[in-house]
């Protein structure tokens, strides 16, 4: 009797020890679905059958994460998902801004020492820009260099701003060629199984059809696959591959792979968030999750498997479907910065006075205030009085104000002053009035308003405690919730907290 007792003990034990998931992740996987609004999770709950509908019935789902700056873009979102850092002090505001020493529109992402590997283009890619710490830079350092950290998106910025610095590779694909590219920021020549990848991974798209089109069969396709949910096909057959071949946790070191699905952007921007394209592709989306996750599974398991899911903005609806409901809602022309420009030289005479590019963050030239023996406060301050005389202008930001801090104290001035860099920055923010925005788009994002600024927040995985939770978070602290349960540094500039609501210790 005592021998059969032991015996069932050995066996229980045994059970209990290979149930028990490991002290850490294997993997961590990061996804960052682009332009992907908190309600696409709610309109459509009752038609997701795959991953995303995974993700809310067994992860820790926030229904109330709220992006803390302005511009609400993807170069931005990314940088604050994986280092949970303000622009102020990450450095980077926005998807390019005017350089004042290099005396042009840089990319967030530009980088002329190097190269692009495999695609077109002499503009070579890499983090430089970015002044903060990751948590893949965090973890490869904990580790001293032996986790694996990937970065892969259809865009540059996308792939390269979420994985880090110190990053294996990052990733992201040429429309030109059709190919995965990257940089010899990351090593000299392309690795053999992406260029095997390239050789073969569009054919199976060539005339395949979808509720938005049929794509070209000839090289037309390189570009056409972009704004299709293809595109996020494409892009998880080669995570699925990256995952096998660098062997990404099969070791003992957690590794860390960010996923960035851009279709979601294209098509969002092309035909507005209450589409029927749209909704086509949040459902591609659950299907594509789902494959992932099934691969995953069976390739390293769930229960080895930390998965994270936001969005790096949200979506502003068409000024159409807001006029169907009443809502003042409208586009603004291209305006502004002739504006300003006529109103300084009527004022003070000819010359180039803005030197940017955008509508909404202005780069005066303080040479030629200098030369007009004028002071950048007075200059500012008179543009501010005449740019709040236009209509649908709603808010106008000076860089004395973000400087001092004299702002109105509400969200909206918070969301602005988060964004402000005080070496990279403009001399003036403008805001339009809610649903307005510049330009012609069907839809476009990029505001301080809370419907480009709610994302989803999910947590999957046994170090997750699984439930809903309706407390109101930045995705700024999804930075210090990895670093926590990876038991590693947080990034340097994290202004997110760890949301120990949610933590589990398994396995300790």
């Amino acid at each position: 009797m005592v021998g059969k007792l032991v015996v069932l003990l050995l066996l229980w034990l045994s059970f209990a020890a290979s149930a028990e998931p490991v002290k850490n992740p294997k993997l961590v996987v990061v996804i960052v679905v682009d332009q992907f609004r908190y309600d696409y999770l709610t309109r459509y709950r009752a038609e997701y059958k795959a991953g995303l509908a995974r993700l809310m019935d067994r992860g820790a789902y926030f229904t109330n994460a709220y992006y803390q700056h302005f511009p609400t873009v993807t170069a931005v979102g990314h940088s604050v998902i994986m280092s949970g850092a303000m622009p102020s002090v990450s450095g980077i505001i926005g998807n390019d801004w005017y350089d004042r020493d290099a005396r042009r529109q840089v990319s967030c992402v530009g980088d002329d020492t190097v190269k692009v590997l495999g695609g077109t283009g002499d503009g070579g890619a890499s983090p430089k820009r970015l002044q903060v710490s990751t948590v893949g830079d965090e973890l490869k350092a904990a580790t001293d260099g032996k986790a694996r950290v990937l970065g892969i998106s259809l865009k540059d910025r996308a792939a390269i701003l979420a994985a880090g610095h110190a990053a294996d590779a990052a990733y992201w694909y040429d429309g030109s060629t059709g190919h995965f590219v990257s940089s010899t920021f990351y090593f000299t020549d392309l690795p053999n199984w992406v260029k095997d990848f390239n050789a073969h991974s569009l054919d199976k798209y060539r005339g395949a059809e979808w509720v938005g089109g049929t794509l070209p069969a000839d090289a037309k396709l390189f570009p056409a696959i972009i704004p299709s949910p293809f595109g996020n096909d494409l892009l998880e057959s080669f995570a699925e591959r990256a995952i096998s071949e660098e062997h990404l946790g099969k070791d003992d070191f957690p590794d860390l792979l960010t996923l960035s699905f851009s279709s979601n952007d294209y098509v969002g921007h092309d035909s507005g968030p209450e589409s029927p394209k749209v909704k086509a592709m949040c459902l591609e989306t659950d299907e594509v999750l789902g494959r992932l996750f099934k691969y995953l599974d069976s390739s390293i398991g769930l229960d080895n498997t930390l998965i994270v899911l936001t969005a790096d903005h949200g979506v502003a609806p068409t000024p159409e479907s807001n006029a169907a409901r009443r809502t003042p809602a409208g586009r603004m022309p291209d305006v502004i910065r002739n504006a300003v420009q006529a109103e300084l030289a009527k004022r003070y005479g000819d010359g180039t006075w803005v030197l940017s590019a955008s509508e909404h963050t202005l780069y005066l030239n303080l040479d030629l205030i200098r030369d007009k023996k004028l002071t950048r406060a007075e200059v500012e301050q008179e543009l501010q009085e005449m740019l709040l005389t236009m209509p649908h202008v709603f808010r106008v930001y000076t860089r004395t104000q973000l400087m001092n801090g004299s702002m109105p104290d509400d969200r909206i001035s918070r969301r602005v002053s988060n964004g402000f860099h005080q070496v990279r920055g403009g001399d003036i923010y403008l805001l339009l009035d809610p649903f307005w925005f510049f330009g012609n788009p069907v839809a476009t994002h990029g505001t301080a308003f809370n419907y480009d600024a709610h994302v989803p927040v999910i947590f999957m995985g046994p170090w997750v405690r699984p439930g809903i939770y309706d407390n109101t978070i930045a995705p700024n602290d999804i930075a210090p919730t990895l670093a926590t349960i990876l038991e590693i540094e947080t990034p340097c500039g994290s202004e997110g907290r760890a949301l120990k609501e949610i933590i589990l210790r398994p396995g300790k």
